[in-house]
């Protein structure tokens, strides 16, 4: 029988701050191809995605908080 692993909530603050610094990239690029393409569609896309990814970053900013304020009480 395997042990469960342990909760080890050391490094989820940094590696959230590294997820959301990959959102905030995908963010600009998407902008970046938005002044670049005539397409209506394509820019529709590309707004709904930056649209969603926009809301993602707040939750990971709140986890990101909750999970640095945990560190700081260890």
């Amino acid at each position: 029988m395997s042990k469960q692993k342990s909760d080890d909530r050391r490094d989820n603050a940094s590696k959230i701050k590294v997820a959301m610094d990959a959102t905030k990239r995908n963010m600009e690029a998407a902008d970046e191809m938005i002044a670049r393409t005539d397409n209506p569609e394509v820019k529709a896309d590309l707004e709904a995605k930056n649209e969603r990814r926009e809301i993602a970053l707040h939750g990971m900013e709140a986890e990101r908080r909750q999970e640095a304020a945990h560190k700081k009480e260890d």
